[in-house]
């Protein structure tokens, strides 16, 4: 695939993305983009979307899931990021990842709007897979590369990086054109889409709540929040058709990993199966799941090791020399469906996630309808997600976990309520626990003794070193706009 970054890295580093990231094997697809000039955008897309996803998985096993206390990689040693002690070397891995795959995204839309090859349906999906990663990069560093970014086949390898603020701007733009072109499209070649199969209709539905959750994220900043909360009102209530979200868990955004070619899950030779095992499951995940007698513990889906006896996790954030068992784990069997290959382990987005959106917006008064019914359907739509055989009643899961729904509380106990579900949605869901954790502070998560950075959640990664000598004019003025170069520096949407 095309490697015009948007700015000079060195050439070492720049194969090693490209190789690790190229994945071969598609059917009727095998035209190398590398090595032509007419690749097509039915060419381009699945790779992208492929190595999108599969950068967002392995990240969200090593770095989200420590930080939120899905699991804990046992140890005294430095750089747990169980312990905030998050190393420089972090950043590299999504940057480098994220900004190669836009030029792929940018590229399909570029091919799609010339007159012989015009194609609204692969420019809507193109905008909203650009607006997909770009709220990623945002939400990760702060400001960022974005007017200018991917420009390196045009000479210009020092980008400005632009404020956060009008990134978001312009990602809103982005989808609302997205929506437009997605109106009544043609469906496209079904071998090129492993997300929705070509189905315009299905990728109009994802643009649109992917829409919801970015303006949700930004909702909290006083000079944004009029227009935005008049947005969501906009899609939700006085304009549902022209704004069409998913209906159910069949229009989830899920790249299905079904073990064919390319289509193989990145943790299928790309993680030891030991390794696979090392990290515990966390007590706040676990504790949680076996309050409520939850199925997703015990069903096979999710494949958790007993320890003596029943499911019992280890401690997140414990001081060096405490001494922790590793405890319960994720099995890596991989005779049978785990969470190693499980398919929907390639989670975008899904409906239940939508459902607690909702909820969020009905309980501050935002939108019609009840907050309590958004809430029910978000839980039974998490979990049917999993478990599509989940017939105990709704009420009565709430009943025997003592989750129901409390309308008495105050606006925080329904944050609370909300976002515990909302945290089981996003199950390993690229770094969406961690954001949603920034912007809102809910679930509320235990601390232990251990933790580093005062104890406080890092609010960022910092930018990848190399980017301070490649691009110093732009790195020093982004630093100076938007604070110190360090994890506790918050992006904009998470300052007053």
């Amino acid at each position: 695939m095309k490697r015009n970054i948007y700015q000079l890295i060195p050439l070492i580093i720049l194969l090693a993305i490209t190789m690790a990231g190229c994945k071969k094997g598609f059917v009727d697809l095998n035209t190398d983009p590398n090595g032509t000039p007419n690749a097509l955008p039915q060419q381009l897309l699945a790779p992208a979307l492929v190595n999108t996803v599969s950068i967002n998985m392995l990240r969200a096993r090593n770095f989200n899931n420590e930080l939120m206390q899905v699991t804990v990689d046992p140890g005294d040693s430095e750089g747990k990021v169980f312990r905030y002690d998050v190393k420089r070397t972090w950043a590299d891995y999504t940057w480098n990842g994220w900004y190669t795959q836009l030029t792929n995204f940018k590229d399909i839309y570029n091919i799609a709007s010339q007159p012989l090859t015009y194609n609204k349906t692969y420019m809507g999906i193109s905008l909203i897979c650009q607006s997909w990663i770009y709220s990623m990069l945002t939400d990760t560093y702060g400001d960022v590369p974005y007017f200018d970014s991917n420009k390196g086949k045009d000479g210009n390898f020092t980008p400005v990086f632009d404020k956060q603020k009008d990134i978001y701007l312009d990602i809103f733009k982005k989808l609302e054109q997205a929506d437009t072109l997605l109106n009544g499209a043609a469906n496209v070649n079904g071998g090129s889409d492993p997300i929705y199969n070509g189905n315009a209709s299905k990728w109009r539905k994802f643009g649109n709540t992917l829409y919801l959750r970015l303006l949700l994220r930004v909702s909290g900043k006083a000079e944004a929040s009029a227009n935005v909360i008049a947005k969501i009102k906009d899609i939700v209530d006085t304009n549902p058709t022209l704004y069409p979200l998913m209906a159910s868990n069949d229009d989830a955004a899920v790249l299905r990993w079904n073990g064919v070619g390319a289509l193989t899950s990145p943790f299928i030779g790309g993680v030891r199966e030991q390794d696979w095992r090392q990290p515990s499951i966390a007590e706040f995940f676990i504790n949680n799941l076996n309050r409520w007698a939850d199925p997703r513990l015990t069903a096979n889906r999710w494949s958790i090791a007993t320890y003596q006896g029943g499911y019992v996790g280890a401690p997140s954030g414990y001081a060096p020399g405490e001494g922790v068992d590793h405890k319960s784990y994720f099995l890596s069997t991989t005779s049978t469906t785990t969470l190693m290959n499980d398919p929907l382990m390639g989670n975008i987005m899904n409906y239940s996630e939508l459902q607690f959106i909702l909820a969020e917006a009905a309980a501050k008064g935002w939108i019609a309808g009840s907050a309590e019914a958004y809430y029910k359907a978000g839980v039974q739509s998490g979990i049917t997600f999993w478990i599509p055989t989940f017939a105990t009643p709704i009420d009565t899961y709430l009943a025997t976990g003592d989750i129901a729904w409390n309308e008495a509380g105050s606006l925080d106990d329904k944050m609370e309520q909300i976002h515990l579900q909302k945290y089981y949605s996003m199950f390993w869901t690229d770094f969406e626990q961690w954001f949603e954790y920034r912007r809102t502070g809910h679930p509320v998560l235990p601390k232990g003794n251990g933790l580093r950075n005062n104890g406080i959640m890092p609010a960022r990664l910092t930018y990848p070193v190399y980017v301070q000598s490649a691009n110093p004019t732009n790195y020093t003025a982004a630093v100076a706009a938007q604070g110190a170069d360090e994890i506790n520096t918050n992006v904009w949407w998470q300052k007053p």
